[in-house]
């Protein structure tokens, strides 16, 4: 049996989103003949809440190592977690290499300054190193392009960070090709020894079972009666205020087609922690839809009540941006709701191929930036045509063989496939 050491400071009972990532990928490494060695953070350390039930999701036995990091300062001027660990990460690091046998060192991103772990520890030991791309680390959001705004800064940095951290890397990884394609472009060297793929989220129906297991019930919101009950849980993406927007113009225009529905959107504030972080309200008030359409619940939630929280709904609303690689990872965690999908996504975001092959929703799909106009115009006719989708779908009816194909084990399979060509062909070299 290979192992493979897992470098991320968060890891359950942290509640941020990324921590599935890892979470999924030790769970099922070993059927694939790969020992798993977290490497993370004490989560005195973190500054989310803590979920606690994401603890019971772990594998027995499965071996996690935690260091310190330094605090947040009263000013914060230093908040990112990998910044405050890296020195304690990189020295552990060190000694589980020097008491085990590691065969090879994979960093899933963000927190991005994690991944100078992985060419530092290869100066040093010699052991390749594989960075996932969770997020994309150089690219354009709002406020990037105002030069030295926080944006631009932090822009300027990655630009400069990120060929450093893959220099030596055996293997690249992403959620979509689109998170690390970018990478070879901007690093052409790479692509003469980097072995590289794209593993989207897996969904992992045994979270589900879990739900059910510790009886868990919906809190947020009560089903009413002759409503059909919409949730999108979630962050909200810089480049998905446009889509959404043009989403609220259409039902502003339809209120008799939308009058008994209603959309909950849970955990899309400002911050993981302010209950009163409203994105998605000013937005709907400006279109008269506040409370009457529209339902905003900013603060994060544990990642099993959001679960109890979808299965509670009548379907699941997925919302896309206006990037094509954006592929929303809650797309696997809706089909396994066992509640039919109501999507709008850039064309090329494989979630739209995900949901249409698995015949498990209904698609709008846009051409980005340039098409997302025509959006108001289609949602209240696909709205139509998903109502009565809606009415006859049926769990049994998703084309499960098309989806397994994402399931968290199948996922991890291919992540295996990646890890043996490059641990082989490091060999060879």
């Amino acid at each position: 049996m290979r192992t493979i050491l897992i470098i991320y400071p968060h890891f359950p009972p942290s509640n941020l989103a990324g921590v599935h990532r890892p979470r999924l990928f030790a769970q099922h490494l070993p059927e694939f003949g790969w020992e798993p060695i977290i490497l993370t953070v004490k989560e005195k350390f973190y500054e989310e809440k803590l979920d606690e039930n994401l603890v019971k999701l772990l594998p027995a036995g499965l071996h996690i190592e935690k260091v310190n990091a330094r605090p947040v300062s009263s000013v914060r001027m230093i908040g990112d977690i990998g910044l405050r660990a890296f020195s304690f990460l990189y020295t552990r690091a060190l000694e589980i290499i020097q008491s085990r046998k590691i065969d090879f060192i994979y960093i899933p991103v963000p927190s991005f300054y994690v991944a100078l772990l992985g060419n530092r520890l290869y100066k040093k030991t010699k052991i390749p190193y594989g960075i996932d791309y969770i997020d994309p680390w150089v690219h354009s959001f709002p406020g990037s392009n105002k030069i030295f705004s926080r944006h631009w800064v932090a822009t300027q940095i990655a630009k400069w960070l990120e060929p450093i951290a893959v220099r030596n890397a055996s293997l690249i990884t992403g959620v979509a090709e689109g998170y690390y394609l970018p990478v070879l472009e901007r690093n052409p060297k790479l692509r003469t020894h980097v072995v590289y793929g794209a593993m989207p989220y897996g969904g992992e129906e045994a979270d589900h079972i879990k739900v059910k297991e510790l009886g868990l019930k919906p809190y947020l919101f009560q089903h009413q009666p002759g409503k059909i009950t919409f949730v999108y849980a979630g962050a909200m993406l810089p480049k998905a205020y446009k889509p959404l927007e043009e989403i609220f113009i259409s039902i502003q225009h339809h209120p008799d087609l939308f009058k008994d529905v209603v959309f909950h959107f849970i955990g899309t504030g400002k911050s993981p922690n302010d209950p009163e972080g409203f994105n998605i309200k000013p937005l709907a008030e400006k279109y008269g839809l506040w409370h009457k359409n529209i339902f905003e619940y900013p603060a994060r939630i544990p990642y099993l009540d959001v679960l109890v929280h979808l299965e509670a709904a009548d379907a699941i609303f997925i919302l896309g941006s206006t990037e094509p690689h954006y592929t929303p990872s809650k797309t696997y965690q809706g089909v396994l709701s066992k509640k039919p999908l109501f999507a709008v996504l850039h064309k090329k975001s494989t979630a739209a191929a995900i949901i249409t092959a698995s015949n498990a929703g209904r698609v709008i799909s846009f051409e980005g930036e340039k098409e997302v106009s025509i959006i108001s115009k289609k949602f209240a006719e696909e709205f139509k045509a998903f109502k009565a989708f809606q009415e006859a779908f049926s769990p049994e009816a998703v084309n499960q063989a098309a989806f397994k194909a994402y399931s968290a084990k199948n996922v991890t399979g291919k992540l295996v496939a990646l890890l043996n060509k490059a641990v082989n062909k490091n060999i060879q070299e």
